[in-house]
């Protein structure tokens, strides 16, 4: 029982409860080796000194059996090959208990290693774990605190559990502890772990860096990065520097391959864990450079940090790692894009840029994607340092290349100021001034300085940045060029038109862009590059006064016009019709002048022969459009200000102005919504004709707008609901028939004839008899439809007036074709009133119709002799019964015949012309038809058109009215007047009315 008294109280112990005096006093008192050592290597615990001592106490008792194994090996048989692999398996074999307790030992060993890398971890890892005056500061502030060592022990078992307990990291995978400290960023630990262990960990040393997190700072890690032995031509080997100067004999190859066979003893400690496959051997250079490659990608990938992955390349390459230059090149202008290049406001809108993204981008889009988010003011500083040294790069790698491009930069930086808007340009030309040093310029030749700017300005569709185009053109440079045999004017002329055809649109493509342009002035030389900037300064010029005044043209129409007085006169137009300026309305006669005086100016030639944008007009033209456009804004007293005003700055013949003044009226005229002329466009219309001293012309536009204005006021439709509007009654071709719409729609509008002459004659009809005779006999056939037979008489007789003066004023032997067309609408509405029923006055219709006797032609008077002959019966017959009455009363008197008959007996008889026979009903009808068609034909209104009652109860009146009433066609009304004036014929000439 006491023999095992000393096991049991080991036993009993916990290993929180073990120290070294306990060790000793249990251990000490047992005599079984392999007993003590196996206890010792079961037993684990957290305390440096209770587990160095429990190793050390275990290496002790397992240092008989190496020398046992030793001995037996010198005496041995096979002691000329003294430890090699037979003899020691033989050895071992025999003796097993010999053979657990050396692999025991290499047990102890590897962790008494571990135990001094975990003491060495502890005391460079620790003041970095703890603040920085943590453990100090109480020191100082407690004078009775725990003795020194005392408590270096205890926070030394308080740091090793903060990361790894001493009992775990002395059993762990030496692999996992590695990559363990890598994560946790214990770059010493891992150094440490590195150096004293290298045989364990090599194999796997890049499983450890791949554990190290993607973003941490290869600087604070350098010193476990692979670096590459050139001696060697490959990866350079491990450091290793062990804890002891000499291996122990159970470490040597050839006892660790005996004791591999052997059963491993209880408690052997090493947990076995899932590593990645070893690289045993040094990598070669293609590999090393790969794998520099693949972590810097995964540090672009899963941080987007460039600057680590940069500064890992460069780590690379200072560690001699070869080819890794131009992924050192690539990564550092990447993160020029990144961290140098201006960025767009706010994180949400930042691009991810990762390198296999940068490597696909041509070198154009590395230069767009540089100062994409650049602004006017950062342009010019952003290529200096970021796209130049991007360009020298490119140059660089073009010469190791061994294909050098001198052209390569310029192009590069021509089409990005090409493409870039005009403020970014103008930022470029403005840090390439030829009076800025050469090293300091963006832009260095002067030449491709002045075909760049006239690129951009005449391919820019710009409207408004005209002072923008005038900075850049004050960039230029100015050659002091000798004038040549050569007639400037020509030459400007023709690079002027060779520009314009350049830059019009053609059937192949829609517009001319900056790089085309570019083409075209690339051949011209100096002199020419200097006469287009001569050109240049003028249509700026011209375009600044263009844009002054709300009308402003893209550059490049001033060469496209340059040929085209068409549409240089079109810009004027629309330069003089504007409202008013940039600067506001323009109300006063200065702001006219001002207008006026740069219209002259877009008219002049330059001292250097360039016409300005209105060259090709001239003085008349500039002032005619002035004037129009003066007027078309309605100010009227500054108009006659500028016509009336000695000298005026317009000179125009009195023609023009007449012309102006008309046109613009009409113009007014045909915008007015309403024909009232008192208001509106029909007012400005009228006034405008006022402006100008009279004349003729304009009186007749004057009447004929006071016409307009009359005509609104009756009731004329273009369609129901709808008055005709002003531009209607100018389009009118045939205005008399205005007249008879107006008669046809208003009830007593013949009542009024002076009123309706007056109308006619403001139409423009005035001097017009034809048209005035027409007029009357529309006044005279609507009083007659209306039965107000007295007006219908006097209208008459005022129409046969007319006709009489116009024949006695016209030579008897002439055949004048308005006298004839005047006759024949007179007695043929002189016939209509003389033989109408209703009118009962036989007295006024014997004397209309023989006025229509008077008139017709020849071949007519048969025709109107019957009616009147017929009429000159009635009266006869109606005389006879009133004498026949008045003589049953009073004495009988005889009957004088009546001296109109012997009258025109005896104008018949001078006419050698006998008296018509009565004819039948059958005939009369017949000719009756024929005479209407006949005469109807000729006049400009509908016969028989007005509604009138129906008191006579006559079923062919009746018919008549309702035909109007209903709306009748023309056609209709036509065919149906005609038959009834052929039964009113028939009636008259004696006909039956049945």
């Amino acid at each position: 029982m006491s023999a095992h008294q000393p096991h049991a109280r080991w036993q009993n112990v916990g290993d929180d409860e073990l120290t070294v005096h306990i060790i000793r006093d249990i251990l000490n008192a047992i005599d079984d080796d392999f007993w003590v050592a196996a206890a010792c290597a079961d037993r684990l615990v957290n305390d440096v000194d209770v587990q160095r001592e429990l190793l050390e106490l275990g290496l002790s008792r397992t240092s008989s059996a190496v020398d046992r194994a030793k001995t037996s090996l010198v005496q041995g048989p096979e002691s000329g090959t003294l430890c090699t692999k037979g003899a020691l398996n033989a050895y071992f074999e025999q003796v097993p208990g010999d053979a657990q307790l050396c692999q025991l030992r290499a047990i102890f060993l590897d962790r008494l290693d571990r135990l001094s890398s975990f003491v060495e971890i502890y005391r460079i890892v620790q003041p970095q774990s703890e603040g920085p005056d943590d453990i100090d500061s109480e020191w100082e502030d407690d004078p009775w605190g725990d003795d020194p060592d005392e408590t270096h022990k205890l926070n030394l078992s308080s740091a090793a559990n903060s990361h790894i307990p001493l009992s775990e990291f002395l059993v762990m995978d030496i692999v996992d502890v590695a990559r363990f400290f890598a994560s946790l960023e214990l770059y010493p630990a891992v150094f440490i772990l590195m150096t004293h262990h290298s045989s364990s960990l090599w194999p796997f040393r890049f499983a450890v860096l791949n554990s190290i997190p993607t973003h941490a700072l290869p600087s604070e890690y350098s010193e476990v990065l692979p670096a590459y032995d050139v001696g060697q031509g490959a990866e350079q080997a491990p450091r290793s520097h062990s804890w002891r100067s000499e291996s122990d004999w159970v470490e040597s190859e050839e006892v660790r391959a005996a004791l591999t066979g052997s059963q491993a003893p209880p408690h052997a400690g090493h947990i076995t864990r899932a590593v990645p496959s070893p690289v045993d051997d040094p990598l070669d250079p293609q590999k090393l450079t790969a794998w520099y490659a693949r972590r810097a990608d995964d540090v672009i990938t899963s941080t987007g940090m460039l600057d680590v992955a940069l500064a890992t390349v460069q780590h690379g390459v200072s560690l001699g790692v070869p080819d890794l230059d131009q992924l050192e090149e690539d990564l550092s202008l990447l993160a020029r894009l990144v961290y140098d290049a201006p960025q767009p406001s706010g994180s949400s809108n930042a691009e991810d840029w990762t390198l296999s993204r940068w490597k696909s981008l041509e070198p154009a889009q590395v230069v767009q994607a540089y100062l994409a988010y650049s602004t006017q003011e950062t342009v010019a500083r952003d290529i200096m340092q970021i796209v130049m040294p991007y360009l020298f790069v490119l140059d660089a790698r073009a010469e190791r290349a061994g294909q050098p491009d001198s052209d390569l930069t310029t192009h590069l930086l021509y089409d990005y100021v090409l493409s870039a808007p005009l403020p970014m340009a103008a930022a470029i030309f403005e840090a390439s001034k030829p009076t800025l040093p050469l090293s300091q310029r963006i832009i260095r030749n002067d030449e491709d300085m002045a075909r760049l700017a006239l690129a951009c300005l005449y391919s820019s569709d710009s409207l408004d940045a005209w002072p923008t185009m005038s900075s850049i053109f004050e960039c230029l440079p100015a050659w002091d060029i000798q004038p040549g045999a050569v007639d400037e004017a020509d030459e400007a002329d023709a690079t002027i038109a060779s520009l314009g055809a350049f830059v019009t649109p053609s059937t192949t493509s829609s517009r001319c862009s900056a790089a085309d342009l570019l083409l075209f002035f690339k051949p011209l030389p100096i002199v020419s590059l200097s006469r287009a900037l001569d050109i240049l300064d003028v249509h700026l010029m011209c375009g600044e006064i263009l844009s002054r005044w709300n009308v402003p043209a893209p550059l490049r129409w001033f060469p496209q016009s340059a040929g085209d007085v068409v549409e240089q006169r079109a810009r004027a137009n629309r330069m003089a019709r504007r409202t008013g300026s940039s600067h506001g309305e323009m109300k006063s006669k200065d702001d006219w002048e001002w207008l006026l005086d740069d219209m002259y100016k877009l008219r002049e030639t330059s001292k250097a022969g360039i016409k300005g944008a209105f060259g090709l007009m001239s003085e008349v033209d500039i002032s005619s459009i002035f004037l129009s456009g003066l007027l078309s804004s309605g100010l009227f007293d500054i108009a006659r200000e500028f016509l009336h005003k000695k000298p005026s700055k317009l000179s125009l013949p009195i023609s023009v102005v007449e012309d102006i003044c008309l046109s613009v009226s009409r113009e007014f005229y045909d915008n007015a919504s309403s024909t009232n002329f008192k208001i509106g466009d029909m007012k400005l219309a009228y006034d405008c004709l006022t402006v100008w001293q009279p004349s003729e012309r304009l009186s007749r536009e004057r009447d004929f707008i006071e016409a307009t204005s009359r005509i609104s006021s009756y009731n004329v439709y273009s369609r129901p609901g709808v008055k005709l509007s002003p531009i209607e009654i100018r389009l009118t071709k045939d205005r008399l028939s205005l007249i008879s719409r107006i008669l046809s729609g208003t009830a007593d509008a013949y009542k009024h004839t002076q009123v309706v002459l007056d109308l006619l004659y403001k139409l423009g009809y005035k001097g017009d008899v034809v048209a005035e005779v027409k007029t009357l006999a529309m006044l005279s056939d609507t009083a007659l439809q209306a039965e107000d037979f007295t007006r219908a008489y006097e209208t008459s007789q005022k129409m046969i007036e007319t006709v009489l003066r116009l024949r006695a004023k016209a030579p008897a032997s002439s055949d004048d074709p308005a006298v004839h067309e005047a006759c024949e609408v007179c007695w043929v509405a002189c016939y209509q009133l003389g033989r109408h029923p209703e009118f009962k006055d036989i007295e006024k219709k014997l004397v209309i119709l023989g006025r229509a006797l008077e008139l017709c032609p020849e071949d007519k008077l048969g025709d109107i002799l019957t009616s009147w002959h017929r009429l000159q019966r009635e009266d006869l017959d109606t005389r006879r019964e009133s004498i026949s009455s008045r003589s049953t009363t009073h004495q009988r008197r005889p009957v004088a015949s009546r001296k109109p008959v012997s009258s025109l007996q005896a104008k018949l008889t001078d006419l050698h012309l006998p008296m018509a026979p009565l004819i039948n009903a059958e005939d009369a009808a017949a000719l009756a038809g024929r005479a209407f068609n006949r005469v109807t034909s000729t006049l400009p209104f509908t016969v028989g058109g007005r509604a009138r009652s129906n008191a006579s109860g006559d079923d062919t009146r009746a018919g008549i009215s309702d035909g109007s009433r209903l709306g009748l066609n023309g056609e209709d009304v036509s065919a149906h007047a005609s038959r009834v004036l052929q039964r009113g014929i028939g009636w008259l000439l004696g006909a039956d009315e049945s």
